[in-house]
């Protein structure tokens, strides 16, 4: 994976690179949050990795960030294991959360949960937009029938064939059909 890092202690910055390069990584690393969103942007990296305390723009901060822009799986790295800031890290989209110091075997588990994770929030919106998707072509497609019902005496049978044909012979989808009838155009 290609992997970006942000931590303002240089050990801790040069030791997380050491691990993840030796588990066969590519790694950037960024010494504060506005470093990390600049090669996030120039490298569009697979994970990043960010300490929650740093200066310039603080690790949650960045995570927000790239989670609007280019969304990855991001886990957040601290010495601190403090409620507030767990409770402010659970309500971003973080995919996990390590407390210094770091082992290579948490590490490396961290960061296959932490894609797991992702991926199946990506699988979620996707879903969730692709229901949305059908909801509106069925309340629509509902609208026309209506329309059709209504204008040419039809039943709702009837009309949604006839929106299936127009579909057809017009080499259309449903739905397009469907907004034509309800703005007015002729069927």
């Amino acid at each position: 994976m290609r992997i970006l890092i942000a931590d303002d202690e240089s050990i801790i910055r040069l030791g997380l690179k050491m691990m993840l390069e030796q588990m066969g990584h590519t790694v950037w690393a960024a010494a504060n949050g506005r470093e990390a969103l600049q090669m996030a942007r120039k490298h569009l990296p697979d994970l990043a990795i960010f300490d929650v305390q740093m200066p310039y723009t603080d690790g949650l901060q960045a995570a927000k960030s790239i989670a609007q822009t280019n969304p990855i799986p991001v886990l957040i790295l601290t010495a601190f294991s403090d409620d507030d800031l767990i409770e402010k890290a659970a309500e971003l989209p973080i995919h996990g959360y390590l407390v210094k110091p770091v082992a290579p075997a948490e590490l490396k588990a961290a960061i296959a949960v932490a894609c797991k994770r992702f991926e199946d929030m990506v699988a979620l919106l996707q879903t969730n937009a692709e229901l949305r998707e059908t909801l509106e072509t069925r309340k629509l497609v509902d609208r026309a029938k209506g329309k059709l019902m209504v204008q040419k005496g039809l039943n709702e049978e009837d009309a949604y064939r006839l929106l299936q044909l127009r579909a057809r012979e017009g080499r259309q989808s449903l739905k397009e059909v469907a907004l034509a009838v309800v703005r007015g155009d002729r069927v």
